[in-house]
């Protein structure tokens, strides 16, 4: 069993269930990411995930450090980061079957996204039905400009592309 909290500068605590302190995160980000709000795992505490103040969602590799979390090279690696809303996140779960992150946040909308890359799907109450197995559009919300970014190696970020996207996906640009 492993316990894990969210704290007002923005890490995350992962505790044994006796009381100690196993490890604490801090999400890698361009911008200074705000108190982290929200938290969850997969089903099978592989994935951790946390939402933030300012919108962002953190996605990590836990898996690796609970096989072996005595063995210090046995680390927790942060793979994505993306602003999934212009206010505060209050709540995320990650549904397993579909691999997809639900978000929702203090604007009142609650927000799709794939799980393994951060892109968007769309948001509840919206005309068109949610199209899950693209995971190749490129849209954005009209309140989020900034595309997911991979995290390559601790502390670095894979380049973002300086393109502006429509909502809608135009296939002839």
């Amino acid at each position: 069993p492993l316990l894990a909290s969210t704290h007002e500068r923005s890490c995350i605590r992962l505790w044994s269930i006796q009381g100690n302190l196993m490890k604490e995160l801090l999400p890698f980000l361009e911008h200074p990411s705000g108190p982290l709000t929200a938290l969850c795992t997969n089903i099978f505490t592989k994935i951790l995930l946390a939402g933030s103040k300012e919108g962002y969602i953190f996605r990590w590799n836990i898996a690796s450090f609970l096989e072996d979390s005595h063995n210090r090279k046995s680390g927790i690696k942060e793979e994505l980061c993306w602003r999934a809303h212009a206010t505060e996140v209050v709540d995320l779960f990650i549904e397993e079957k579909k691999n997809v992150v639900v978000t929702a946040s203090l604007d009142g909308s609650v927000r799709l996204w794939h799980a393994m890359t951060g892109y968007y799907f769309g948001y509840f109450g919206q005309a068109r039905k949610f199209e899950l197995s693209d995971t190749s559009r490129l849209i954005l919300p009209s309140d989020v400009n900034d595309f997911p970014a991979i995290i390559k190696e601790e502390g670095k970020h894979m380049e973002k592309k300086k393109i502006k996207y429509p909502l809608m996906l135009d296939r002839h640009k």
